[in-house]
């Protein structure tokens, strides 16, 4: 006769050693000892006897314990022994449970700090110390789903900070990706958040694009009398106008003063190529006069607190701001708005030329995009051209009037 839950509530340990098995049916028994009662499930399996353990009464009921019979034999129809399915639950948990996700971001950061500038780093460890770890940090990887990533980015998106949002995702894919290359998890959950945030809103630094604006500008830089590393990294910021990251995250390795190159890893790229500055004179002068200074380091403009990181992301702007720019009228990243056009409109260098050494994605007539070495003469005879074009309007050449548009 079938167990009742009246029974197996009342029924007490008689004595006997061994304890008191009372069966329900298809295998499945309560056993009664002096310690307490356990469901078990007698199975045979590959022709010997052998006992499933189901858990410990008043905690797994009666209806949980026959559940659990009917799972494992499911497991025996399919040829499958319940007790070995057991084991890899249990050591499966038990990985999991190791592996959280703070755990397997950590170890992400650590092996891919290469990767990034010192101060990426910081600032991605940040992200995940302040908005992702509270909330999801102490969850095993395996067990995160696309909306407990999407809570964590909707809060901070909540803020206002939208581009902040889009980067913390971006983030987490990363290290879900990662999770994926090292079996801990089985996919990139943050793929089905795709269009779950808002658009980041397009921004539009401010830039002077008028050549006698321009020369005004380059005579302040030039007379700037800041930090050494601030004044080097403001000089040459005309010059080279790549993005204020990769103008601060420079590094002496990357750099050839003898060929004039800079070459930048395809990793500290916004479009992930790599990139070749070619140097004008003028460009390698300023080089050549900081690297006394920081040469013996890694970065180029180190952290002026410590030569671990490079310098801050608002040294650029402070010193403009001192200079008496407005975030109004110039900003770091207008240097590339600055150079794209004067050297368009006034000028009249080739626009392919100009938007490969912006590093903006630039094909050839077929349609294949350019590798990192094409053109490259006819770049360094460019950027040569604007440096010596920079240096007449410093010294009050006469210029010419950006052309007005048709």
């Amino acid at each position: 006769m079938a167990l009742t839950d009246t029974f197996i509530r009342q029924i007490k340990h008689t004595g006997a050693p061994a304890g008191d098995k009372h069966a329900d049916g298809q295998g499945l028994y309560l056993l009664v000892k002096a310690a307490g009662k356990y469901w078990r499930m007698d199975y045979r399996y590959a022709k010997k006897r052998k006992t499933l353990a189901l858990g410990v009464y008043p905690a797994v009921s009666l209806a949980k314990a026959r559940k659990r019979r009917d799972e494992a034999r499911e497991l025996l129809a399919d040829g499958n022994d319940p007790n070995q399915a057991k084991r890899e639950d249990k050591q499966a948990k038990t990985k999991a449970a190791a592996h959280t996700f703070e755990v397997v971001a950590r170890t992400w950061l650590a092996k891919t700090a290469a990767n990034r500038a010192g101060s990426t780093q910081e600032k991605v460890t940040t992200w995940l110390e302040n908005h992702v770890f509270p909330s999801i940090g102490k969850m095993p990887i395996s067990a995160i789903g696309p909306r407990d990533v999407l809570a964590v980015v909707q809060k901070i998106e909540a803020r206002g900070a939208i581009e902040s949002a889009h980067r913390v995702k971006q983030v987490c894919g990363q290290i879900f990706r990662y999770g994926v290359s090292a079996g801990l998890v089985e996919r990139d959950v943050t793929a089905d958040l795709r269009g779950a945030l808002a658009v980041i809103p397009k921004t539009h630094y401010a830039a002077i694009t008028e050549p006698k604006q321009a020369g005004d500008l380059m005579r302040s830089i030039h007379a700037y009398t800041g930090h050494p590393y601030a004044v080097a990294a403001l000089k040459l910021s005309p010059l080279v106008f790549v993005r204020p990251g990769e103008l601060r995250g420079a590094e002496w390795s990357e750099i050839d003063l003898n060929a004039a190159e800079w070459r930048i890893p395809g990793s500290k790229m916004k479009m992930g190529l790599d990139h070749i500055i070619p140097l004008s004179a003028q460009a390698v002068e300023i080089l050549h006069g900081i690297h006394p200074l920081t040469g013996h380091g890694k970065y180029v403009f180190p952290s002026i607190r410590t030569g671990e990181r490079c310098m801050s992301e608002n040294t650029i702007n402070a010193a403009l701001r001192s200079m008496g720019y407005s975030k109004e009228m110039m900003t770091a990243h207008g240097f590339r708005a600055m150079a794209r056009t004067i050297m368009d409109e006034v000028l009249g260098e080739r626009v392919d030329l100009i938007e490969h050494q912006l590093a903006h994605a630039v094909k050839d007539p077929n349609g294949r995009a350019y590798n990192r070495t094409a053109h490259l003469p006819a770049r360094r005879d460019m950027m040569q051209r604007w440096a010596n074009y920079l240096d007449k309007l410093r010294k009050g050449a006469d210029v010419v009037p950006i052309r007005a548009a048709n």
